[in-house]
This record gives C-alpha cells, sequence and structure tokens, in this order.
C-alpha cells in the first residue's frame, strides 16, 4: 500500500500537467484515492470528492477523512456523512447531498435474463436465493484476528454446505496471507465453491439481488445489496460505523464458527425491504447538476466552517418514529410472563399466563405469546430486535438450553429455547438465569446504571435459613411473617453480605426481591457490626425496579443490538 501511493505520487504530477484538469472528481477511501487527492491538492486542482462523511473502521477512515480536508467539494451519500462533515468543519454550502452513485444503477436493474448468470458463475443446478455470495477483505489495523476470522467464515461455509461464490480479497495488506488459507482448504478445487478474482459489475449486480445471502466485511454488503433486500452477515469491526438496513446482520464477535454458522441458519433465505438509506436512484443528475453550478473564478483556498450541527433525521422509512424494543420472557414457577420493553427500560405491554405443567403445553404457550407480542409490537410501532428469556434454574447461556429448571418449573431440564424462538420469530434469542437477570436489570435501569461494580442480592418468596423464615398463607390471607425469624434470616442475610464485601468489595449492594424492604435495616445493622472498617461505608439499597426479570432480559437483548447485532 505504502509503495502504491509513493509511486503513483512520482507518476501523477506528468498525468495532471498534460491533462490540466478544472475539477478532479475522487471516489471513496482507498490509498490510490489519497495518492490522486494529494497530487490535485497540491497542484492547485479543484478536487470533488464522492462519499466522504462516512464512518466504517480501519484505516478507510483515516484516508477517507484525509481526502475530504483535501477537497473543495463533496458530495455525501446519507444524512449522517453531512453531518459529519458539517463537524468537519467543511462548508455547507459546497456540500451535497445526493445519495450513492451506485444506487442509480442498482434501483434501474433489471434483467429477466439473471439465471443465466447464475449458472455461469455457480453453476447449472443453482437456483436463485439458494446460493451464497462470500466477500471478505483484510483488515490492515488487526491482521492477524481477519486472516483467523476468514478461516472461521470458510469452515462455517464448508459446514453449512450450500453453494457459494467466494471473491478473493482485495491487495490490501494481508490479502496474501488470506488467500493462502483459501487454498489451504481447498476452497478453488471445492465443489460446493466457485472462487474467483473478478465479476463484472453488471453481472455482480444480479448475483448479489437473487442470492440467498451475502457475507463478509465488505462495504458492499452493508450499501448496495441494501437496495435489493437481499440477506447480508456482517463479519467483524470493517464496517462498524457504517448505516446499515434491516437486511443486516452484524457479527461483532466472529470469533467461533458456531456463531457465524447460527448466523447463516437465521439469516439465509430470507428476504427483506428494500432500503434506500444510501440512495434513491436520482444520484448522478444531482451531482451534475452541482459540478455546473461550481464557479471556476471562484477562490480556490478552502474556508473552513464552525456551523451548529443539524438534527440527524433517518431516511430510512422502517426507522421513522420506530421504538427500539425487546420482547422480553419470564419463566416463572406460578406464572409465564412476556413483555414488549422499550430502550428506555419502559414496559410498552405484557402478558401473562398460567405456567403450564409440561414441556410441551410451556414451549407452545411461550411460541403462542411471543407471536402475539410480536404482532402487538407492530401496530404499537415498536421494533423488536430479539428475545431475551429468563428462568429460574442451571441455564448455558451459550447456546440458550435450560440445564435444571428449579421444583417448581416441571419438566424443564436440558431444554433448547433458544432455537424454537429462533426458527418463529426469525429474531436473535438470549437466555438467562433469572438472577443473573435481575443483576443486568440494576445495570442498565436500576440503581447499578454507570457503576464498574455492585452485587444485586435477589430474595424469594420460598427462602429459608435454617427454617427460621417462614411464610404462611392460609385461606388466600396476606403472607404473615413473625418478626423474630425475619431478623434471624436477615442477620443470616447480613453475614452473606459482608462475606461479599471482603471478598468482592462492591461500591453498591442492592437488594432485591420481596423481602428486600424487610432486610435493608438488618442487613446494614450486621455490617456495620461485624464488617471491617474499610466496607462499611459501602451502601446497601433497595432495588426500586418493579420487574427486574423482564427488564433483565430484555437487557440482554437490548445492549447487543443497536440495530440488529447478534
Amino acid at each position: 500500500m505504502v509503495e502504491s501511493v509513493g509511486l503513483a505520487l512520482v507518476k501523477l504530477p506528468d498525468v495532471l500537467n498534460r491533462l490540466k484538469p478544472d475539477i478532479m472528481i475522487v471516489h471513496g477511501d482507498r490509498f490510490d484515492a489519497l495518492a490522486l487527492a494529494t497530487s490535485a491538492a497540491l497542484m492547485n486542482i479543484r478536487i470533488l470528492h464522492i462519499e466522504g462523511g462516512e464512518v466504517s473502521g480501519t484505516i478507510d477512515d483515516s484516508i477517507r477523512h484525509a481526502i475530504t480536508k483535501l477537497a473543495h467539494y463533496h458530495v455525501c451519500c446519507t444524512r449522517s456523512a453531512e453531518q459529519h462533515l458539517i463537524s468537519m468543519c467543511e462548508d455547507h454550502d459546497r456540500i451535497l447531498l445526493a445519495g450513492c452513485p451506485s444506487y442509480d444503477k442498482l434501483l434501474s436493474a433489471k434483467n429477466k435474463d439473471y439465471m443465466s448468470i447464475i449458472r455461469m458463475w455457480l453453476g447449472d443446478d443453482v437456483k436463485s436465493k439458494d446460493y451464497i455470495v462470500a466477500l471478505q477483505h483484510p483488515v490492515t489495523t488487526d491482521i492477524k484476528h481477519s486472516i483467523k476470522m476468514f478461516e472461521l467464515t470458510l469452515d462455517a461455509l464448508i459446514s453449512f454446505n450450500k453453494r457459494t461464490l467466494v471473491l478473493f480479497p482485495n491487495i490490501d495488506a494481508g490479502s496474501k496471507e488470506m488467500v493462502r488459507v483459501m487454498r489451504k482448504k481447498g476452497i478453488e478445487h471445492h465443489p460446493n465453491f466457485r472462487a474467483v478474482k473478478h465479476v463484472p459489475f453488471d453481472q455482480f449486480i444480479q448475483l448479489v439481488a437473487h442470492a440467498g445471502c451475502m457475507i463478509g466485511n465488505s462495504s458492499c454488503g452493508v450499501r448496495e445489496v441494501g437496495a435489493f433486500g437481499t440477506p447480508v452477515i456482517n463479519l467483524g469491526t470493517r464496517q462498524i460505523g457504517r448505516e446499515t438496513g434491516e437486511n443486516v446482520l452484524h457479527v461483532r464477535d466472529a470469533d467461533t464458527q458456531d456463531k457465524i454458522l447460527q448466523a447463516l441458519h437465521l439469516q439465509f433465505g430470507k428476504q427483506y425491504p428494500c432500503s434506500k438509506i444510501y440512495g434513491d436512484g436520482n444520484a448522478v443528475p444531482r451531482i451534475l447538476k452541482f459540478l455546473k453550478s461550481i464557479d471556476l473564478q471562484e477562490p480556490l483556498q478552502k474556508k473552513f466552517c464552525f456551523p451548529p450541527v443539524k438534527e440527524n433525521i433517518s431516511q430510512d422509512i422502517d426507522h421513522i418514529l420506530e421504538t427500539l424494543s425487546a420482547l422480553a420472557v419470564d419463566l416463572g414457577g406460578t406464572n409465564l410472563r412476556v413483555a414488549i420493553v422499550s430502550m428506555k427500560g419502559e414496559i410498552v405491554k405484557k402478558y401473562t399466563q398460567f405456567n403450564p405443567k409440561t414441556y410441551e403445553e410451556r414451549i407452545n404457550l411461550i411460541l403462542q405469546m411471543c407471536v402475539e407480542a410480536a404482532a402487538e409490537a407492530v401496530k404499537l410501532n415498536c421494533r423488536i430486535l430479539g428475545v431475551g428469556i429468563s428462568t429460574g434454574g442451571r441455564v448455558n447461556p451459550r447456546e440458550g438450553i435450560v440445564l435444571h429448571s428449579t421444583k417448581l418449573i416441571q419438566e424443564w431440564n436440558s431444554v433448547d429455547l433458544r432455537t424454537p424462538l429462533s426458527d418463529t420469530l426469525h429474531l436473535p434469542v438470549w437466555v438467562d438465569n433469572d438472577g443473573n437477570c435481575a443483576a443486568l436489570a440494576e445495570r442498565k435501569f436500576g440503581q447499578g446504571k454507570g457503576l464498574e461494580n455492585f452485587v444485586t442480592l435477589i430474595t424469594g418468596t420460598e427462602v429459608e435459613v435454617d427454617k427460621s423464615l417462614e411464610l404462611q398463607s392460609k385461606e388466600r390471607l396476606p403472607f404473615l411473617f413473625v418478626f423474630s425469624d425475619t431478623r434471624t434470616a436477615g442477620t443470616a442475610l447480613g453475614l452473606g453480605v459482608v462475606n461479599i464485601l471482603h471478598t468482592m468489595n462492591p461500591s453498591l449492594v442492592i437488594l432485591s426481591g420481596v423481602l428486600a424492604s424487610h432486610y435493608i435495616h438488618i442487613v446494614k445493622d450486621v455490617i456495620r457490626q461485624q464488617a471491617l472498617s474499610s466496607v462499611q461505608d459501602v451502601d446497601v439499597v433497595v432495588s426500586d425496579l418493579a420487574d427486574p426479570a423482564l427488564l433483565g432480559a430484555a437487557s440482554m437483548v437490548l445492549d447487543y443490538t443497536t440495530r440488529r447485532i447478534y
């Protein structure tokens, strides 16, 4: 890359001296574009930069912003990119929000004979929407990790067992190592793969438009492919700052084959609405009009401005006025609850049913309630990002499996909750223990918000400490508490808190559950009497969350999902 830029800087002055252009149009964020912009700027040639102001990742950001500072005029694709250019002190009068020029071609592309293109590149037996396009490049700021991720991607594609068109990576640093990985795995000779170095743009459009899925880290996946609604799996951080449509599923930490494979199962074969975040098909006429309006007699020297940042308004119809939300499920011993929870922690709507006694009835009821809630979310203008489940007992969160449930939830051991919900709702699903969910709720919505460390203790209605605390209910009368038993139980709980303070030294202790308010003063007394002086000042508070299990389940979705991040 460095040598290429250096050689270009040596040769370009002669070329530009012969051409003597009035305006130099520079596109994108590649290193060769940087060489051209540098040469033109140093030779006092006006520069029009297309696609500036965007944020992606890796070295491309630095190159793109460097070209922005060299350019005199700017054509950007999105409202956010326009705001970034203004924030970078560029003159608003010299910025045009036109959309992406490639969308003019994409949105007008109609080819009834697209099957002949598919067969030419993938074979005669391949059907539309039944193949994958893979395009992955090295991340120049983390080459080692990007090579490992590429290896995992190929392993996942081999395991997924669908016909795949693999394009060779670009020529950035690390590309040779990625090609070695392809050859080591025999991709060029594998019956399910076709490895190619180049596909003509007109044909590439048809291939991605009719693919069952596109996978990789190319900007093409998060930008151009949205015009067709083709499902995309965006791997890693190379496009981490890009605006994306609903068709893009992000796998930020693509560090296991299973994670990539899970994403393939979630995305393959779907069809999403056309996204016009990056353009409406009329960019070229706008750019031509903008070019004709440039006064070549005005001073060449750039003027930098400090205007206020304009309000960021989404251009994607799917996102206008929608409330980002999660479906939260709470599996209790008595009741089964499902709620729509907003990003702010507001329970928009809640459903409650008695928890059935058998596995089959319970799983069917969960699916029924979630489907009903998802349908209601559309009416309420809530966009569901995923499903979070809180359940009692031991849980394997990585696999979404309940290993062993509490005694109150019968027939609930070795239960895979993720698969049926994900298959039914086509959404990512997270599962965790109800105690962990209560702590997660405090971290996102409660008194633990913003703290580096704290401890949450959950008290229930069936706590026994040497049988000293007994909750009695006769003839549906309210629970009766025996003060001395509460004191004994609270003292035992306080001693447990003291041990936690001595070993973990948290900055806050939160008591959650129906008995928390009865224990708080007793626990504080025990801390004053038994704890070391260095931890006696730690705050102990009662949770102010009404539904910690539901909020914690929702937080698993909302914390890991900005748009659709799996």
